[in-house]
């Protein structure tokens, strides 16, 4: 292994710990994008969550609303591999996903997501009221019937089947229901196989100003104040967790977390505390450091009655610490001790010992001092980290590039990024190679793959060939993205994949179904003979070696009918179509509110959903969801059912001024039809001036 380097000729430790985009890393010139190839691996990945690929280079991949797919190199296949049941309401739903160190001999694969529970849902009967939605102010009575969990399981993967009978629960993190936001969920191992998982604060930031959400108030929902999670030695949500995975399911503490097994008012778990929303993280496959991105509240600017502007941080996490949510940014940045109740601001927040003083408090009094994170930036230009560029803040931690001289592969990446953390901004739309010193301190930033395209990278990691593969969300709002995808990106300097193109004529219809499909539009980019193989069904068997064939479909159900292309040197993609034999795709149309309507922040918006399908519509299946759309990416805020009903449209004081803010409004319907058949429809509303 080829690893980062230490110190560099006469320049001294003081001067590397100071970012200088002008210092030279021998061995770490990055080769340039022209020598890389973006290789599509799913066009259709749901609404995609995250990733881990296998030994075997098959995906696992997940959908927020419980689907988890797999993709198969060998065939080009893209297989439903379980539909977990979730709660969904918010940003709730399938989050993480990991395969176990040992995976090759004991084929776990670890999920963390929302089980439905009893957790109250909307009637639909009842269109002016939503009973999914947690109330804001009451007693404890009314906020407990929306306690529930988020839970980290294990499964046996058999074949390209993840058994949910096989479940073994390792642990639960208690959640409050029925409201924004939060959940966290990246899983991930060390070298000692221990099991480190990040989770939200479980919080709702939307009435704090865009600042730290305290709210004390005894008839506010706790939900309100981060000091019950995040800034709590006694509660697992706004943490890294750091365990050990027992062998029937269950965990054990391994020693150096932050609190000793059996400290009072602690839990053991915690390995990193003071987290907002750590979405991202990855563990350094060489040194156990744990490279950790997390999101900011949304204030613009600083406030000297409440505290700093929103910023992402990105922290090297090399031992256990307390990162200061909700009471520091940094040692040198805290937050005001806001009083809700009066509206008076108090003294700021001591960042060496943050004392909380929460009635929603279960923890320890006075906290660990705050740790500094390595790269800290807000929404303008950083004098610090201009590499960072400027717009909205949405970090992704990233993993390391581990560079193995032994291993043999046509697509991994030079020993150029050996050592360097990745760095995705969602909002942003780009990926960065962070280089570090010894102390972990970050003293250059470059760019990756620039001319490549990450459209709002959700996922990122390395693949056993080399690779690195890359789930992106794209642009839009809960739901399956036209531009979202599962890809690989080689490095392919000498030769390159063909670019596959399928085309499907009729597209749909009732079996038997005769179908034609052609190859127009394929591509090799070195002019490579090309080889052809067609399964039209899905069962992982050639069907035609024709660059252009018809299938004929003899039964109703939902195909992805997929061409593998090989060149002459033996590289390969593939690219698939659906296709739904069957009950045709209901159409779902917001009658109103309509595109572009105007409206301010705080109305009552009525809506009114039309559906039209080959069966009887049953208008207890529509559900409308309320979006807070802020620049390309939006917080869900209230879902309700039924074809009629109204949501009220609400707006904090912190997201107040900023700009593209939008209403959005999506309604989706799942017919009873075999197989059934989902239809969605978005309209997005402009706010008045």
């Amino acid at each position: 292994m080829i690893r980062r380097l230490g110190l560099l000729g006469a320049v001294s430790a003081a001067l590397l710990a100071v970012p200088t985009a002008g210092l030279a890393h021998p061995g770490h010139e990055l080769p340039p994008a022209s020598d890389f190839q973006k290789v599509t691996l799913d066009d259709f990945p749901g609404e995609p969550i995250a990733l881990a690929v296998l030994p075997d280079r098959r995906v696992l991949h997940t959908a927020r609303t419980g689907e988890v797919r797999i993709h198969e190199p060998s065939t080009g296949r893209n297989v439903l591999a379980a539909k977990i049941p979730v709660y969904q309401h918010d940003e709730e739903g399938v989050q993480g996903v990991a395969i176990d160190a040992d995976f090759s001999e004991n084929h776990w694969v670890y999920v963390y997501y929302s089980p439905p529970l009893n957790t109250p849902a909307d009637d639909p009967a009842t269109p002016t009221v939503n009973e999914g939605d947690a109330p804001s102010a009451g007693t404890a009575a009314d906020f407990a019937r929306f306690k529930g969990v988020m839970r980290l399981s294990r499964f046996k993967l058999t074949g390209n089947t993840l058994q949910l009978g096989s479940e073994q629960k390792i642990i639960e993190v208690g959640t409050d229901r029925g409201m924004c936001c939060h959940v966290g969920g990246k899983i991930d191992f060390d070298r000692a196989g221990n099991l480190y998982l990040s989770t939200g604060d479980d919080s709702n930031p939307f009435f704090s100003d865009g600042y730290a959400p305290i709210d004390e108030r005894a008839e506010r929902n706790p939900v309100f104040d981060a000091q019950r999670t995040a800034g709590n030695t006694n509660d697992l949500r706004g943490k890294l967790l750091r365990i050990k995975v027992g062998r029937n399911g269950g965990y054990s503490i391994p020693r150096g977390n932050l609190f000793r097994p059996g400290t009072p008012q602690t839990r053991p778990e915690i390995y990193a505390m003071g987290l907002r929303n750590p979405f991202r993280f990855a563990v350094d496959p060489e040194t156990d450091v744990v490279y950790l991105a997390d999101y900011s509240p949304d204030a613009r600017a600083a406030n000297p009655a409440r505290g700093p502007a929103g910023q992402g941080r990105w922290m090297a996490i090399d031992k256990p610490a307390n990162y200061g949510w909700p009471y520091c940014v940094a040692p040198d940045q805290p937050y005001i001790d806001y009083d809700f109740a009066t509206g008076v601001s108090g003294a700021p927040f001591n960042c060496a010992a943050p004392v909380n003083d929460s009635p929603n408090n279960t923890g320890r009094r006075i906290l660990p001092p705050v740790e500094r994170a390595e790269v800290i930036y807000s929404y303008g230009a950083s004098a610090t980290w201009p590499q960072l560029g400027t717009g909205g803040i949405g970090p992704m931690g990233g993993p390391a590039y581990s560079f193995d001289r032994r291993l043999r592969s046509a697509v991994k990446w030079p020993a150029s990024f050996d050592g360097l953390p990745l760095f995705a901004e969602w909002t942003r739309d780009y990926v960065k190679a962070f280089h570090l010193d010894r102390r972990n301190q970050v003293t250059q930033v470059d760019p990756v793959l620039p001319e490549i395209v990450f459209d709002n990278p959700m996922d990122l990691e390395f693949g056993p060939d080399g690779a690195l593969y890359v789930l992106e969300y794209g642009d839009g709002y809960f739901a399956e993205n036209p531009d979202a995808q599962l890809a690989r990106i080689d490095y392919a300097p000498v030769n390159k994949s063909p670019i596959p193109k399928v085309t499907a004529t009729p597209t749909g219809g009732q079996a038997p179904l005769m179908v034609a499909f052609s190859s127009a539009g394929t591509v090799d980019p070195d002019g490579d003979a090309l080889s052809y193989a067609w399964d039209f069904n899905a069962d992982g068997r050639v069907d035609s070696r024709a660059a252009d064939a018809g299938y004929t479909f003899t039964a109703n159900g939902d195909y992805r009918p997929v061409l593998k292309v090989t060149d002459s040197t033996g590289r390969s993609a593939s690219a698939e179509v659906i296709l739904p034999v069957g009950t045709l795709a209901p159409v779902v149309e917001f009658v109103t509110p309509a595109e572009d309507q105007p409206f301010s922040f705080g109305d009552t918006v009525t809506f009114q959903v039309a559906v039209t399908d080959d069966a009887p519509v049953d208008c207890a299946r529509v559900t409308v969801t309320y979006i807070l759309g802020h620049d390309q990416h939006g917080h869900p805020l209230s879902t309700s059912s039924g074809c009629t009903g109204s949501i009220t449209t609400f707006l904090d004081p912190g997201h107040a001024g900023s700009d593209n803010l939008t209403a959005v409004f999506v309604a989706s319907y799942t017919d009873t039809g075999t197989p059934p058949q989902t239809g969605t429809d978005t309209v997005v509303l402009t706010p008045t001036p």
